[in-house]
């Protein structure tokens, strides 16, 4: 009897337990059948992560999808929003004027298709320059320098000559894709490249293997000053992050989320929430930066609604989400 009863049990625990892998993709028909994933330029951390995030989505929930080259966060949120994307990758700035309809992409449109998904990483603003120039300090960039700060209107593009020009530092102004930049340091028609990026930044890593660079600091009244008047936060770059530093760097930095369009399935989403949140031993292998792509620090958004399939799985596996920052 004690045989059959524990087959019995076995065989409903069995079927309970298809049944529950049956529901988790019960109904796949509202799904798209595949995405893109809006990054940045080729040779920064946006690029290598968000191609990688895509492909272990695609790869885990069986669709087509990968990442697109894009401008960075600012054209993230205005491709996202406008549908042209599925997913995207942006920081906390950014999205604080897009949802207020102050996007230089969009001036006046408030962008309200845009929800949170979850907290990848945070970009520290860093500033790197050849060992040849001389130049060891903000306070040593000559009054003209010319300085590379990314792609048009991308998170550096956007918030570091503005920080510059608060430190009293007189520029010529640069863009184009980190890559590029970094050939352009070497072959000296830079001075200075002003990366606001997830570390370690591929093109700063590869340039340490070619020449030698300094990766220059803020001093702490420089820090405190741009802490006082921009959206950012204190951050030491780790010197294990460079071959070139020898001890910690004194840096600011933004946090970055990943972005959903509102609209998209809430089944879908939960499912995309889950795959990441439940696998950063993978996402690490992505990037080295997503060792922090963890749902406690879901608390670092306050600016963007979360999505609701998003919203699901944290609550569910007991991260408490605001009800106000929910779609």
């Amino acid at each position: 009897m004690r045989n059959v009863t524990t087959t019995a049990l076995a065989g409903t625990l069995a079927g309970a337990l298809l049944v529950a892998a049956a529901s988790a993709h019960a109904d796949r028909s509202e799904w798209p059948e595949n995405f893109t994933v809006g990054t940045a330029s080729q040779g920064g951390t946006y690029f290598v992560y968000g191609s990688g995030w895509a492909n272990l989505i695609a790869d885990e929930l069986d669709l087509s999808g990968g990442g697109e080259v894009t401008g960075g966060p600012t054209q993230n949120l205005a491709l996202v929003h406008s549908g042209d994307v599925a997913f995207g990758l942006t920081t906390m700035g950014p999205a604080s004027d897009a949802v207020k309809g102050e996007s230089p992409l969009a001036p006046g449109v408030p962008m309200d298709n845009v929800c949170a998904l979850f907290p990848m990483y945070e970009t520290p603003f860093s500033i790197t320059a050849l060992s040849s120039t001389g130049i060891t300090s903000i306070s040593d960039i000559p009054d003209g320098a010319r300085i590379g700060f990314g792609p048009a209107a991308s998170t550096s593009d956007t918030y570091f000559p503005a920080i510059l020009e608060e430190l009293g530092v007189d520029f010529d102004r640069r863009n184009g894709g980190w890559t590029d930049l970094g050939g352009q340091l070497q072959d000296g028609l830079l001075d200075v490249i002003a990366f606001a990026a997830g570390i370690p930044i591929p093109a700063v890593s590869q340039l340490e293997v070619q020449t030698d660079v300094n990766i220059i600091e803020f001093t702490e009244e420089e820090q405190a000053k741009v802490l006082e008047n921009f959206p950012v936060a204190p951050f030491q770059i780790p010197a294990s992050t460079y071959t070139t530093l020898e001890e910690d760097a004194r840096a600011v930095s933004m946090w970055n989320f990943a972005i959903a369009r509102c609209d998209l399935p809430e089944d879908f989403v939960y499912e995309v929430t889950k795959v990441t949140m439940e696998n950063n031993d993978k996402m690490r292998n992505v990037h080295r930066s997503a060792e922090t792509t963890i749902p406690e620090n879901v608390v670092h958004n306050s600016v963007l609604p979360f999505h609701p399939g998003a919203a699901r799985w944290y609550e569910e596996n007991g991260h408490e989400i605001d009800a106000s920052l929910i779609k």
